[in-house]
Formats: structure tokens, sequence, C-alpha cells
């Protein structure tokens, strides 16, 4: 008999393999479950919630991959706050986070520099095994089903 575990209607936790495929599906996850929680997938929250997670699923299947060993996302939506707070989890505590160093030629270093433009607030914290990279992320209001949107070449009604 398969019985389906409750997880709370705010909160979406997944494992996904330390690989370019489990990233790239960390970041489909992302979009979906935005758009089920009212945020569309061609929403600004959505594709920014998207860049976020690619980011840091990114760097957790890169700099924080030990074979063998899974990353963990995390959403969880903060309905108070409007906000979204994205967690990767990834195995490796050893290596420290590192930001652009001045070589603008170079081809790695500015995943974190988008994380911390995008998001209102971000951080790491450590685990008993490895290391958590979070970013919360303020939300606009929800779009309720069938109301209408502003066109993306003109600007909405004021007010």
């Amino acid at each position: 008999m398969n019985a389906e575990i409750p997880t709370p209607a705010t909160e979406l936790t997944q494992r996904l393999s330390s690989t370019p495929r489990g990233a790239r599906l960390a970041r489909r996850l992302t979009a979906h479950q935005l758009a089920t929680w009212g945020y569309p997938h061609d929403s600004e929250p959505n594709r920014t919630a998207q860049l976020l997670v690619a980011e840091l699923a990114a760097n957790a299947v890169t700099h924080g991959r030990v074979p063998g060993r899974d990353f963990r996302l995390r959403l969880l939506l903060l309905p108070g706050a409007d906000t979204v707070r994205i967690e990767v989890s990834d195995p490796r505590a050893d290596r420290v986070l590192r930001f652009l160093t001045g070589d603008l030629e170079a081809e790695a270093g500015r995943g974190l520099i988008v994380v911390q433009v995008l998001a209102s607030l971000w951080g790491v914290a450590e685990r008993d095994v490895g290391k958590t990279v979070w970013a919360e992320l303020a939300l606009s209001p929800r779009q309720r089903p069938g109301a209408p949107r502003p066109c993306p070449r003109r600007p909405g009604p004021a007010g």
C-alpha cells in the first residue's frame, strides 16, 4: 500500500541528484511550485525564483558535490511576509563561498553576485553534514486565476 506523506501546502522539499540534470530539475520544480502557489510561470517572481534556484543548484552540483550524495531543494512560502525562502543544501562544508575576485574574464564566480542582487536576503547555514545556502525573495501580490494582466509592452493601470 502506498501512503502519501502529507506535506504543508506552503513547502516543497526534494532531494535531487548532484548532476546538471538534477540542477535543471530543481529549476523546473521551482517554476511549477510557484505556479501552484499563484505566481504564474511567466510572472516576475516565478522567473526570479527560477534564476535563484538555478544559481544555487549549479553551485551545489559543481562545488558542493560529493560522489553518491544528493543535494536538497527546499522552497518555503512565507505568506505573512509575502516571501519565498529558497534553500539548497549540499554535503560539502569544507568549501567556502567565493565571489568573483577581479578577473573579469574568469568563467566562474558570478553566481553568488546574481544571488546577492536578486534576493531580499541570503546567507549560509552550517548543517551536521554540509551547508545550506538560502535566499529569500519578496513576492508581489498573487495573480488570481482569470484576472487580467497588463500587457508586457504597456504599463498597467495606475493604482
